[in-house]
């Protein structure tokens, strides 16, 4: 193995998922610019989109919230076409 590769100095970090408020810590070395104070001691803190708290996979729900509003407007465009097939 290369000698030397990896980081050598790990910190902790607040990961933060978004969709859901959930916040969990761990040793990493990702470059963050934000900082917050959670229980009384200031970590720097990452966002994620989705975590295995709010992952379908995981929590067993069959819809995921897309915040794109993707689905919304798929909806829309093909309603009419939907409601002449169901004739």
């Amino acid at each position: 193995m290369k000698k030397d590769i990896h980081p050598k100095e790990y910190r902790l970090v607040a990961f933060r998922d978004m969709s859901n408020g959930h916040t969990f810590f761990t040793r990493s070395t990702v470059d963050t610019k934000e900082t917050e104070v959670i229980d009384g001691v200031e970590y720097p803190i990452y966002k994620l989109e989705i975590s295995n708290t709010s992952h379908p996979f995981y929590t067993g729900k069959t819809k995921l919230v897309d915040t794109a509003g993707r689905v919304d407007k798929f909806m829309n465009r093909y309603s009419k076409h939907m409601e002449n097939r169901k004739k």
